[in-house]
């Protein structure tokens, strides 16, 4: 996006990918079809030590902007829920676009091009693997650490760092978590099933499917959560959301009813569940049998469940890398680093993470757009 728009100013660009073939994250996007946007994206879908950095990138170029793009190159597309925007067919249309948008501003994209160093005297000189390229401007474009098997590495920060750039710690985002070995115990054999949830950490709280996996917890309620989560504090999970069993319980307690506290459980819950649950936290009774306080704790439990993760999958599994270079380094404007002239850091290396569903997309057309405005 970034080359797109500089080629369009007449600048000369290269584009240094060090995959064989560009574009691979988005590729494996939205299963293969990329959640290129979300049509509601606006600043507190975002993570970031200034939360109000990334407002004026996305003020200027929005989720309409990317879909006139896409609306121009005759890509067919869907929302699937809350704003979410996918390809009817495949990613690689998405990818297709925006090589033909390069074609069209002479956008020169190299393949293949792993960098070695980079330095500044009069320019700045690049050296990969097989040549030494000069530019007046450099733009790190090249994202996270998240899912290191197609390619990510920790270039877009050793450069910062080599310049003297701060940067806010990276740490894995919209991952899943683990169990300690306790909860494993407990709650391991229900790997694959999902129930709707609301999972809160750090202060946020979503509501969405919740998924039980070999080591621990999944699902897009858990990996948005994870980007708020801190190692050693608990995940509050409300797995009745929008239930009041405790008042439930009490009716057919009222009107006689001898059928099993988790059979009544099992009609909002996976079965699996709900008899793991009760074994777990002990013996289900009938419902006609049952006291108050048996009621509010049960209810209780299942409106609250403190779980402490040991941590999460780490980068092998995370969607995306929160942390990174410091906002407080950055022009909000231009996205150029304020102490040096002509580096600009956009998209995942900066710290700006979006959460679950075409927000990260975003910001990295709008960062890119932004940057491509002054290189």
């Amino acid at each position: 996006m970034c080359a797109i728009e500089a080629g369009k100013r007449g600048r000369r660009v290269a584009v240094l990918e060090h995959n064989a073939q560009v574009g691979r994250k988005i590729l494996i996007s939205g299963g293969g079809r990329c959640n290129f946007t979300n049509l509601h994206t606006r600043p507190e879908h975002f993570l970031s030590a200034n939360p109000h950095f990334a407002k004026s990138a996305l003020a200027r170029y929005g989720p309409r902007d990317f879909v006139a793009l896409v609306e121009r190159h005759g890509i067919a597309y869907h929302e699937k829920t809350a704003g979410q925007l996918f390809c009817d067919g495949s990613a690689r249309q998405i990818v297709a676009l925006l090589e033909a948008e390069c074609a069209a501003a002479g956008v020169r994209i190299e393949t293949g091009r792993a960098v070695r160093t980079v330095r500044k005297t009069a320019a700045f000189e690049v050296v990969d693997d097989r040549d030494s390229w000069e530019a007046e401007s450099l733009v790190m474009a090249s994202g996270g650490l998240a899912i290191p098997k197609i390619g990510a590495t920790p270039l877009g920060y050793s450069v910062a760092e080599q310049f003297g750039l701060r940067l806010v710690e990276c740490r894995p985002a919209l991952a899943p978590l683990t169990f300690r070995r306790a909860d494993q115990a407990k709650f391991g054999m229900l790997a694959g099933v999902s129930a709707e949830a609301v999972v809160r950490a750090g202060g946020r709280s979503f509501r969405e499917k919740m998924l039980f996996t070999h080591r621990g917890l999944s699902g897009p309620a858990v990996l948005q959560a994870s980007s708020y989560w801190k190692p050693g504090s608990a995940l509050e999970i409300d797995l009745l959301p929008g239930v009041d069993l405790a008042s439930i319980m009490e009716q057919r307690r009222a009107a006689g009813d001898r059928s099993q506290a988790r059979t009544l459980v099992a009609e909002w819950l996976p079965k699996r569940l709900a008899d793991r649950w009760f074994e777990v936290h002990g013996e289900s009774k009938v419902l006609a049998a049952m006291g108050n306080r048996e009621i509010g704790q049960i209810a209780g439990a299942l409106r609250c469940w403190r779980v402490t993760p040991a941590g999460t999958e780490g980068y092998e599994k995370a969607e995306v890398t929160a942390g990174g270079v410091d906002t407080g380094e950055l022009s909000s404007k231009t996205m150029e680093a304020r102490g040096v002239p002509g580096l600009y850091f956009i998209g995942e290396v900066v710290d700006v993470t979006g959460q679950l569903g075409g927000f990260n997309f975003q910001w990295a057309w709008a960062s890119g757009f932004a940057a491509g405005q002054y290189v």
